[in-house]
């Protein structure tokens, strides 16, 4: 009896609500939660593994840089991982066709991060990673914190989404006309900005909107708010260091 009253109130045992009106049972969310973060966190181990072969192995990063070939193999890099999305879109819930496309998507994903900190010094690389774990950390804990008191960050989207087509513009505005430092190191900025509201809107979805069939949806949205946090800060380190 002693054991039962005590699993009643234990947090580490899923069964308090995670946030106010809470009509589904916690463990199952809980489960839910620990899958898509077990998920990320393959994904992010992966992600480290494939860039720094990319970063330490020289020739790697020569074969892209100087020859057509590399270049031609660089460009259907960044391409994979947009047509790998439309096949998952319909295999999401297929096992085990899910986990191989999401490991080509992070892969493919990994090996153009990895040729970005090739050409990045090893202090910026070092600079941008502790300052996104720390984000990462901080923001996921403070949603889960603030969802368990009754706050609701579902109205952040369509204001993250505006802002999003304004960091494109903005960058594509950059490639035609190029701004210079200062401009960079804005746009790094305000990128980190978008990107940590992303992180929260997109936890908050996963403690109360996203169905239990969705964990690779909600796995890839995560994932790709943390990639593009790091690839933010590491843009805002390395004009700094010029």
């Amino acid at each position: 009896m002693w054991n039962q009253a005590y699993r009643k109130d234990d947090v580490e045992a899923g069964t308090r609500p995670l946030y106010p009106a809470m009509l589904e049972a916690p463990e199952l969310r809980w489960s839910f939660i620990r899958k898509v973060y077990s998920i990320i966190t393959i994904q992010l181990l992966l992600t480290i593994a494939v860039a720094s072969v990319v970063v330490t192995v020289h020739p790697i990063s020569h074969f892209f840089t100087t020859t057509s070939a590399g270049l031609g193999l660089y460009i259907v890099l960044i391409i994979t991982p947009f047509i790998t999305l439309c096949p998952l879109y319909y295999y999401h819930q297929k096992h085990p066709v899910n986990y191989l496309l999401l490991g080509v998507f992070t892969v493919s994903l990994a090996f153009t991060i990895g040729l970005t900190c090739a050409f990045t010094s090893g202090k910026v690389i070092l600079e941008a990673v502790i300052l996104t774990t720390a984000v990462v950390i901080s923001l996921t804990l403070y949603t889960f914190w603030a969802a368990r008191r009754g706050q609701d960050f579902n109205f952040l989207g369509p204001f993250l989404f505006g802002a999003l087509i304004v960091l494109m513009v903005f960058a594509f505005i950059q490639i035609l006309f190029p701004l210079g430092k200062i401009s960079v190191m804005i746009y790094g900025c305000l990128a980190s900005i978008i990107f940590c509201g992303y992180i929260v809107y997109d936890t908050d979805n996963l403690i109360k909107r996203y169905t239990y069939d969705e964990y690779i949806w909600a796995a890839i949205s995560l994932y790709l708010d943390i990639i593009n946090l790091f690839l933010s800060l590491l843009t805002v380190f390395r004009a700094a260091d010029n």
